[in-house]
């Protein structure tokens, strides 16, 4: 009986590099938000800055903030292209830290409204449903509630937006809507002369911030919360007041962040390692069938890729060649697709034969 392999412990000496922040800041509306974000884009001890727009209109007049400096990102207001735009910011900046540069800046104005368009999506989506249609039909002001499904289809869009945050190896600034509310109990019921803070979007997205700040138009700037260990927020609930509040000084001065020493880039963390692939074999698709095939054969070549993953690349490679020949074409033995199919059966062969090779073996090793 062949004993389990146990993979070797890899381990390091940790850095105790402090890594660059994620800083939520919130607070009212007319507060400074915008305008200490955009104060920061120029500083000399950042690389690039990208602005965000989300919902907002500032960003053009804003270039006007004395030390601003920063490009405008262009996307179509369309959740796909905001992704897609916030992953290219996401490459720069592991491309600037492996480079050594200063480290990219990236402002999302807002986030709150990212988390609300959200929410109106899965609205629609509830009342678009053969439930929600039915239920409209009888009473067109009836409400709509969407069911879990719907609510977890929005958390994983907006957990995506928030994983790219978390690991851009750079610093990001989520500036956010909030505001006091009244406080409810249990219950839903107002609570008398009792009063609450609310910070629009999602439930998570304290955590997702390295440092967390509430701009006021009656008081001075307030740390709500850090993780650091340069300085401390006390813990009695009430929140650390800096009256000259600048991000700047907050990055490098309060948090020790310094441009001389870069910190590790996390890896990714993927399911499996076929996931990683799957953005090559979009990027490859565009370039046509060609660059498919060549994808093909560095999949079948990468020894860390399980026989699994490498169908799971395979399937995604083949499903990109059919889309791009039309159903005609796909029916020729010869085209570019079927050959893809051809050599996928091929292997699905070859794995079943090496899978009954397998099952043989250890049918005679059991009746031994």
């Amino acid at each position: 009986m062949s004993s389990v392999t146990v993979p070797p412990l890899r381990t390091r000496k940790p850095t105790g590099i402090v890594p660059w922040p994620k800083i939520l800041i919130e607070g009212h509306e007319k507060a400074g938000k915008s305008y200490v974000a955009a104060q920061f884009t120029g500083s000399e001890k950042t690389g690039q800055a990208y602005w965000l727009e989300l919902g907002e209109d500032t960003a053009d007049e804003y270039a006007q903030v004395p030390g601003a400096d920063y490009l405008l990102i262009d996307h179509n207001g369309t959740y796909r292209d905001i992704l897609g735009q916030i992953e290219a910011v996401h490459a720069e900046a592991k491309r600037a830290a492996a480079a050594k540069e200063p480290p990219v800046v990236l402002v999302i104005d807002s986030i709150s409204l990212l988390w609300r368009m959200l929410v109106n999506w899965t609205n629609e989506r509830a009342r678009r449903s053969p439930k929600g249609q039915r239920k409209l039909r009888q009473d067109p002001d009836a409400e709509v509630k969407p069911t879990m499904n719907l609510w977890n289809d929005a958390y994983e869009r907006w957990a995506a937006v928030m994983y790219l945050v978390r690991t851009m190896p750079g610093i990001v600034i989520l500036l956010a809507r909030g505001k006091e509310i009244a406080a409810v109990d249990g219950n839903g019921d107002p609570i008398p002369n009792t009063k609450d803070w609310r910070v629009e979007g999602h439930k998570s997205l304290a955590y997702d911030a390295t440092v967390w700040v509430r701009l006021q138009r009656d008081s001075d700037p307030q740390i709500i919360g850090a993780r650091s260990l340069k300085f401390e927020v006390p813990r009695s609930g009430q929140p650390k007041t800096l009256p000259d509040f600048t991000v700047e000084r907050l990055v490098f001065d309060l948090m020790g962040c310094s441009v001389h020493t870069q910190p590790r880039v996390s890896p990714e963390l993927t399911g499996d390692l076929a996931q990683r692939w799957l953005p090559k074999v979009k990027k490859a698709a565009k370039d046509g069938l060609e660059e498919l095939k060549k994808l093909w054969t560095e999949a079948s070549s990468d020894a860390d890729l399980s026989r699994e993953e490498i169908r799971v690349v395979r399937a995604a490679i083949e499903r990109q060649a059919a889309e791009l020949k039309n159903p005609e074409q796909l029916t020729d033995p010869t085209s570019d697709a079927a050959k893809l199919r051809a050599a996928a059966a091929a292997t699905e062969q070859d794995s079943a034969a090496e899978d009954a090779v397998d099952e043989a073996a250890a049918s005679e090793f059991t009746a031994a």
